[in-house]
Order: C-alpha cells, then structure tokens, then sequence
C-alpha cells in the first residue's frame, strides 16, 4: 500500500510535470490538463470534498468491489457515466497549475484520512471505500490516465 501511495504523491506528480502538454491521447478526448484536473475531481470525491451518492446497482457492487480490489487494469476508453461527451473546459491557467491543484487535493485525502482513521467516503461507482480502498482504486486511475498519453 506504502508503494501505490507513493507513487501517486510522488512519481504520478512527477511523470505529469514531464508530461508535454500537447501531448495527444492514445483514445478518449481529454488534454492533458483535462485529465489533471479529471484526477483532481477524483481525489476530491475521495477526500469527501465533492460527495456522491452510488450509482451502480446494489446487486453490481460487489463485482465492481472485486474489480476495484484486483490488479486488473481500467481498459481504454472506459466509459464514466458521470462524464459527459465532450470533456469540460479547464479550470486552471496551465497545466502547472492543474498539478498544483492535483497535489493539494492528493495532500487532503491523505490528511482526511488521517483524522478520520478507519472512515470511509463514498465512490459513486464502486460504493463506500476505507483509505486501502481508495488509495488501490486511485491509483489504478492515475496508471489509466499515463497509460492514455503513453507516458508509463
């Protein structure tokens, strides 16, 4: 667990900074600052900043949970129903910015966690998730995201 936190405080952040940013997709329609600030969006649902209700059926999430909790990878073009067509405008000047954001909201889901040991935050796809969780699930998210611009 130690290693998948690390890598998304550290060598995600990292391989983003190098990341170009006019970098194309290998699929789906988001820039690379989109998908930085899709990531930020992520850990803000984590960190209870943003909550949601579950939108998987009751009778779903417990495959959705094996999933989550597996080593398999989200395949290309993984559908999120949340997300419309077309990807949002961007929030932030620039593409440094978007990764500032993204660390401030990496750093308040680790911290969220702290306070609250043994919380749990809701996923709308995947149901209530501990910090083990979360970590497992995000991490999985942020391989997705590089994978999409060939960057790991």
């Amino acid at each position: 667990m130690e290693a998948k936190i690390n890598f998304l405080r550290k060598t995600f952040i990292e391989k983003l900074k190098e990341l170009d940013p006019a970098t194309p997709p290998a699929w789906g329609l988001m820039n690379v600052q989109q998908m930085i600030e899709h990531m930020s969006d992520s850990f803000r649902i984590a960190n209870g900043k943003d909550p949601h209700v579950i939108v998987t059926p009751a009778e779903r999430l417990e495959p959705m949970k094996n999933f989550l909790l597996s080593e398999k990878e989200f395949k290309p073009n993984t559908k999120n129903i949340l997300m419309s067509e077309t990807p949002p405008n961007i929030r932030r000047a620039n593409k440094m910015e978007a990764i500032n954001e993204l660390e401030g909201e990496i750093n308040d889901f680790v911290s969220y966690f702290e306070q609250h040991p043994g919380s749990t935050t809701t996923n709308p796809f995947f149901g209530e998730l501990n910090f083990e969780e979360w970590i497992q699930l995000l991490h999985k998210h942020a391989v997705h995201h590089l994978k999409q611009f060939n960057c790991l």
